[in-house]
């Protein structure tokens, strides 16, 4: 049973998919203002249908996965499970999740979580084949859950206030995925997908992928000023993140070919997301002026 809940767990890719829920949440607390039990069933219906779309992209990419080191291992190449199997968990977790997010969001909220599973694996993985650039409009997906979010909480689907927080979802979801591109670029050629590196040498595509850094960085702290942060000195934490994730990027452009500095810059960026996600909560939900 232990045995069967890991394959499951990873063929979720909770990792990924609890993140997704937090953006969820960050969507909610942007409108309302406040952390109540209403934002669980549509963080749960985020958190299933990511599941759903994760097991689905197994499902797709099983014959490559068993051709690149980083992933042979997983559930499907390493025959711990068949497929059916897969398809069968997918599906339940797809039903499910649509099911709770029309339950707690209604229409709209239901048709965007679609929206998110059909653009990941209809779009996004079946494109990933043929073009290096496909992680641009695959980002889309991740500006969706926090919007799902802002409409749980009683938020317009168009009002700009989550415009441009989904916009800058998409936007770091980028540099994110270019620097997954400089770690393992070998095995995605080994694996016969298209890489950035048949067009730029490693130096160049550093370089970039700093560019595209610092840019999330000071779309940070313009989404920030844009009318969704209240309190200064939050603004002035905020700015001290954005230095040190730029500064502590560096690295990067150095010739070397040592990969830990490009698995260093990949979680930096991801904790600079996570505190951008925290200061902006915290501006929403705690009237810092009475203390």
């Amino acid at each position: 049973m232990t045995n069967r809940l890991a394959i499951y767990t990873e063929l979720a890719k909770v990792r990924i998919t609890v993140m997704v829920s937090i953006t969820t949440v960050f969507g909610y607390v942007l409108f309302t203002g406040s952390l109540n039990s209403a934002v669980i069933l549509p963080t749960l219906g985020i958190f299933l249908l990511a599941c759903g779309a994760s097991a689905f992209n197994h499902y797709q990419e099983r014959e490559t996965d068993a051709l690149m080191e980083r992933t042979k291992n997983r559930p499907l190449p390493a025959g711990k499970i068949e497929p059916s199997e897969v398809l069968f968990f997918a599906s339940i977790m797809v039903v499910l999740s649509t099911a709770i997010l029309y339950m707690s969001t209604g229409m709209t909220g239901m048709l965007l979580g679609i929206l998110a599973l059909f653009w990941y694996n209809l779009i996004y993985t079946p494109l990933k084949r043929f073009s290096s650039l496909a992680v641009i409009p695959g980002s889309l997906i991740g500006a969706i859950p926090p919007v799902v979010g802002w409409v749980a909480g009683g938020g317009y689907v168009f009002d700009p206030h989550i415009l441009v927080i989904a916009f800058y979802f998409f936007f770091w979801q980028i540099p994110h995925f270019w620097l997954l591109s400089l770690i393992y670029n070998k095995q995605y050629e080994e694996a016969g997908m298209p890489t950035l590196n048949r067009y730029f040498d490693k130096t160049q595509l550093s370089r970039i992928t700093f560019t595209w850094i610092t840019a999330t960085g000071f779309l940070a702290l313009a989404v920030a000023m844009s009318d969704n942060l209240r309190h200064n000195f939050l603004l002035i934490f905020l700015i001290l993140s954005a230095v040190w994730l730029i500064y502590k990027s560096l690295p990067i452009v150095k010739s070397d070919n040592k990969k830990e500095k490009y698995r260093v810059a990949f979680m930096r960026i991801n904790y600079f997301t996570l505190f951008f996600i925290f200061i902006l909560s915290i501006d929403k939900m705690v009237n810092l002026n009475s203390f």
